[in-house]
């Protein structure tokens, strides 16, 4: 993912957090803001209380990885942020894609282009 796609400053993730609006499960919770670029842009954070740095950087490489997937189902025109909570280390792949895809269809940001999809329901 390019890192124009992403939220980096500390500034951006103030206003996502003060202004944004948050949805979550129980793995994830994702705050959005609308923005004025033509783009998404995604923002991670993974607490050191799930991990040591491999076990973090490999979840925020799945998330990655989950999102550039899901890039054309993605609105524009919003920065969000996604904070993994505890017990996502514990999920596989596929397992951390049906949990972070099911918070983004919550928020909104996730649209399914052909709906061919089953909807899952996850606690």
């Amino acid at each position: 993912m390019k890192k124009n796609f992403r939220v980096k400053r500390e500034k951006d993730f103030k206003a996502i957090f003060k202004e944004g609006t948050s949805f979550a499960n129980r793995k994830f919770v994702v705050y959005q803001l609308e923005n004025q670029k033509n783009h998404f842009r995604v923002g991670l954070s993974v607490s050191k209380k799930l991990g040591n740095a491999v076990t973090r950087n490999q979840i925020k490489r799945r998330i990655r990885h989950i999102i550039q997937n899901a890039k054309g189902s993605l609105v524009e025109d919003v920065d969000f942020v996604v904070i993994a909570r505890k017990g996502v280390e514990t999920l596989g792949y596929a397992e951390m894609e049906k949990n972070l895809l099911h918070v983004l269809k919550l928020s909104k940001i996730y649209q399914e282009g052909n709906g061919s999809e089953k909807e899952t329901k996850v606690d």
